[in-house]
């Protein structure tokens, strides 16, 4: 749409929508005076927000609702501000009295609504200081956090500057390739990433940062180092180190590239390859690829299995964690999302093949290893191909997807659940394992004693856990309870990983617990 058109269309929802208001509004300033409210601009944002909303959240939600609760989140400004609903008006009151009535839209067109939510603000302003000085982004963020505050935990607002390190943090940033602390007014080195400009320079672990382009570092805090050591592509930046055995300060010249935090680390020991995976970002699976290769090549024949450690992993980049799983696979359903918007309807299956060829693999899990974690820990336990350790996983099991505002805002919604291959829902369940580790810690006791204990027990709870209906709350709950979340740091838990695989025959009885097909069978 045109500027001017659009300009011309949010004229006319003001003159249909609002019998109170004289005529079309012709500019953004208030004609009984300076008023530096953005009038059109706030309402084509609030009607992006309320129709995004209502088109692509998981559940129907009234736009009514939403602009009702968005305009009531005004309170939050200024306290003695209310809006309510009466007689077929929307009423601003502030304190014990009425200053503002409006017409109910008759239906739910977002931008009629969104007119409304102007005038509600434009009549707020006109009554309390706090509105008057309050700027547009804070007035966007009290209404779109009331809007969303009855959805759920995950839909929420970002603002223009927060959206912007949002969208930073998602696709990486200008950088050097270095993690750092700081302490006792020191910035130290802590980590240098690997084939960054920071490793080709030769910065090392311990250096201490004292300027960063001439600027001293003594009086600033971590997030000022941040901002100058990160910007634009290919610009230049200088820093100045001490270093321990070096008779003077060193500087290094380096030029800044696109930098994705390094999310998958790997260790090698008595054959087995652990790879820990932080986070899920836009490199994940190939790093891991990459680490399992170079593992291959290096040792060979000596490689016997691998233990992916999705402890304490919040998820992230869902495709990430897809491709992941595939690594492992050879054919088959990875997952499946269902919600209501028809691009929120996906599958996705293994393409790539078994990078391993079938190496033993165990998944360690934790209460809070959340959503991508949690996808590739119970596809690959659905999928027959690795045994899952640990305490119940967070059951964070729905998608948000992230939606780009006029005003450079953003809404992350939760638009699909994850449905697993086996058919359960993994949303407020989680991941089972099929070893508990809950309430275990390393004593020196045969770790797996427990296991061959309960085993009949933990099969005929993985076929509940397959079964259990998504509005059954109770038996849910229940089911969590039987191997309670925890945050596990544990050693015994990688013990028991590295007792299972070193054992083909023990690990191949203890996967075929989690089998869907075999513990039906032997329950059933």
């Amino acid at each position: 749409m045109m500027g001017g058109q659009r300009s011309f269309f949010f004229r006319c929802f003001f003159v249909a929508a609002l019998t109170t208001v004289g005529g079309c509004i012709g500019s953004d300033v208030a004609s009984s005076g300076a008023d530096p409210f953005p009038t059109h601009a706030a309402a084509e944002t609030f009607a992006a927000g309320y129709s995004n909303i209502a088109s692509k959240y998981i559940d129907s939600v009234p736009i009514r609702d939403l602009a009702l609760e968005g305009m009531r989140g005004l309170g939050v400004l200024d306290p003695a501000l209310t809006v309510r609903e009466a007689e077929g008006q929307i009423i601003l009151a502030a304190g014990d009295g009425d200053v503002a009535r409006f017409p109910t839209p008759t239906d739910d067109n977002p931008g009629a609504w969104a007119a409304i939510t102007v005038e509600v603000s434009r009549a707020a302003r006109r009554v309390s200081t706090d509105l008057r000085n309050a700027s547009v982004e804070q007035i966007y963020e009290a209404v779109f956090d009331a809007a969303l505050s009855r959805l759920d935990p995950y839909s929420r607002y970002a603002g223009r500057e927060e959206a912007g390190k949002n969208r930073a943090n998602r696709d990486g940033f200008g950088g050097i390739g270095i993690r750092f602390k700081l302490e006792d007014g020191q910035v130290s080195v802590t980590d240098i990433m690997e084939e960054t400009p920071a490793e080709a320079a030769g910065l090392a672990v311990g250096d201490r940062i004292t300027h960063v382009d001439g600027a001293p570092t003594a009086d600033m805090s971590l997030q000022d180092v941040t901002e100058r050591l990160r910007g634009p592509l290919e610009t230049r930046v200088g820093i100045t180190v001490t270093r321990d055995g070096a008779e003077a300060p060193l500087t290094f010249a380096m030029r800044r590239v696109h930098i994705v935090p390094t999310s998958v680390t790997a260790t090698f020991e008595d054959g087995l390859l652990t790879l820990t995976v932080h986070r899920f970002n836009r490199a994940t699976a190939d790093v891991a690829s990459r680490k399992i290769e170079a593992a291959r090549r290096l040792h060979g024949d000596a490689l016997a299995g691998i233990i992916l450690d999705l402890r304490n992993n919040p998820g992230g980049l869902l495709k990430q964690a897809i491709r992941l799983a595939d690594l492992f696979l050879t054919q088959g359903e990875i997952l499946k999302t269902q919600g209501r918007h028809p691009d929120s309807m996906q599958y996705y299956e293994a393409e790539d093949g078994d990078v391993t060829s079938g190496l033993p693999l165990a998944i360690m899990v934790d209460g809070r290893s959340a959503s991508a974690a949690e996808i590739a820990a119970a596809a690959l336990q659905d999928r027959g191909r690795a045994v899952v350790i640990g305490t119940t996983s967070f059951g964070k099991g729905t998608v948000q997807t992230v939606v780009r505002l006029p005003n450079d805002g953003e809404f992350t919604l939760t638009w699909s659940r994850f449905v697993m291959p086996s058919g359960y829902l993994l949303h407020e369940l989680g991941v089972h394992p099929t070893v508990c580790t809950s309430g275990t810690s390393a004593d020196g006791a045969d770790p797996l004693k427990p296991i061959m204990a309960a085993r009949e027990e933990a099969a005929g709870i993985l076929v509940a856990w397959r079964k259990a209906s998504f509005a059954d709350d109770v038996t849910r709950q229940q089911l969590r309870a039987t191997c309670p979340a925890e945050r596990r740091a544990e050693p015994g838990d990688l013990d028991v990983a590295r007792q299972l695989l070193k054992d083909r025959a023990l690990y191949a009885w203890v996967l075929a617990l989690a089998n869907p097909v075999a513990t039906a069978a032997a329950i059933h």
